[in-house]
């Protein structure tokens, strides 16, 4: 669209079913409004560390360091910008194709149009102080007391929001006038229900 874009900034989790829906609403604000998404990582194993959970999302915490680990290898290898295709990629695989492991990470990879040979990553652990680095960006302005997605508009981060499913058209540009309109108020924190309906990916 004509005129200054607005820039948010958008932390995500590629194995996050919110984060996806989110950021598939964000694409849709795109189309209706001035608004530009700047794609980063953030990680749920990160957040995670050191907390007791339920053993199997101990063992899903295990399995998320592989795609935090692509991610961050790609950005080093291609830049920043490269998380919006990669992100898009990712999701599919996971979220759409329900593929697991190394196989969502290769076909990722393959729909991204990305070196192939990033999927050693996975497993390198060397990556992991940039996953932590990029966590905390996007994490310290908002707290650690929340999960993914993680969204900045202006000067202002917020958890959310979470949706299911993703408004399409002018219903999006009015969530994120809305969403905008909050977070331009002075002192505002919270907002929230209890969900009654699973991730929703149409």
């Amino acid at each position: 669209m004509a005129g200054t874009q607005e820039i948010v900034d958008f932390w995500y989790d590629p194995y996050c079913p919110w984060a996806w829906i989110t950021s598939r609403w964000m694409l849709e604000v795109e189309k209706v409004r001035p608004v530009t998404t700047n794609f980063h990582l953030m990680s749920l194993a990160v957040l995670n560390e050191g907390r007791e959970l339920p053993p199997q999302y101990v063992d899903f915490m295990a399995k998320a360091w592989s795609g935090v680990r692509l991610a961050i290898a790609a950005e080093q290898r291609y830049g920043v910008d490269v998380h919006r295709s990669l992100y898009t990629a990712l999701g599919t695989a996971i979220h759409l194709e329900k593929l697991e492991g190394d196989d969502a990470l290769r076909r990722a990879l393959e729909l991204a149009e990305l070196d192939a040979d990033l999927l050693a990553a996975a497993n390198d652990s060397s990556f992991d102080d940039a996953v932590r680095a990029s966590h905390l960006a996007g994490m310290e302005p908002v707290g650690m007391d929340v999960g993914t997605p993680v969204i900045r508009i202006g000067d202002t981060s917020i958890f959310g929001p979470v949706i299911t499913p993703a408004p399409k058209g002018e219903a999006a540009g009015v969530l994120y006038d809305g969403v905008k309109a909050v977070c331009s108020t002075p002192g505002f924190y919270e907002l929230k229900r209890s969900r009654t309906d699973g991730p929703i990916f149409d």
